[in-house]
């Protein structure tokens, strides 16, 4: 008994802090002003067509996406879908509203590059960290798997992330060009990175860093 609650405990921790480099992934890649990540990209490119709040379309997207795992691939519904859903497009706005409004921050060229090598990290990391906890990932990282199940296996984890990822920019860039945004404010070499690596470093940090902590 003792054994299982402390197996809780670590997983409980390690889906909460991987939360929490995601948050910090999608604020840093906004700071950045180099792109953002591949998710954010589509709806930062959505609700500015809709003229919504970021951290609301967030919320309604991932719903509408739970709804698509719930058919396929419900295991990956738990407590973290949820604290995911609901705290990463807030937590995001709050970091860049933090930098932005309450420092008064201008981020220099060397302070942008710092900013895209923590987001590019902490998604990869962020992610291996709460699929590794399996107590639920967000509804977007659940797309890999859904891909995956329809392939029936023939396609690896990170070539179906990096095939979503690539779907989603497209959808992004168009709903940013519909309404007249300033594409480059999205979309740049950090959201290249994002959707081209972020699958491989996915991987890399499941096999090499979270899994290694699960079983430490």
């Amino acid at each position: 008994m003792k054994t299982e609650k402390v197996s809780i405990c670590r997983r409980t921790v390690m889906m909460l802090t991987g939360i929490l480099f995601i948050s910090l992934c999608v604020g840093c890649y906004r700071l950045s002003n180099f792109g953002v990540d591949a998710f954010t990209c589509m709806n930062l490119g959505i609700s500015g067509f809709l003229h919504m709040s970021f951290g609301t379309w967030q919320l309604i997207m991932n719903a509408v996406i739970l709804l698509a795992v719930y058919v396929t691939v419900r295991k990956n519904i738990g407590a973290g879908t949820i604290i995911n859903m609901v705290c990463v497009g807030y937590g995001a706005d709050i970091i860049c509203w933090i930098f932005e409004d309450v420092l008064s921050i201008e981020a220099g060229v060397p302070l942008r590059i710092l900013f895209l090598v923590i987001g590019c990290l902490f998604a990869g990391l962020g992610v291996a960290f709460y699929i590794v906890a399996d107590m639920g990932i967000a509804p977007y990282d659940s797309v890999a798997f859904i891909i995956q199940k329809a392939l029936r296996g023939r396609m690896p984890f990170q070539y179906a992330r990096v095939c979503s990822d690539v779907t989603v920019v497209v959808i992004g860039v168009l709903f940013c060009l519909a309404s007249g945004g300033d594409l480059w404010e999205i979309v740049g070499i950090g959201t290249i990175c994002n959707a081209c690596f972020n699958g491989p470093l996915i991987q890399f940090f499941r096999v090499h860093v979270s899994e290694p902590l699960m079983h430490a």
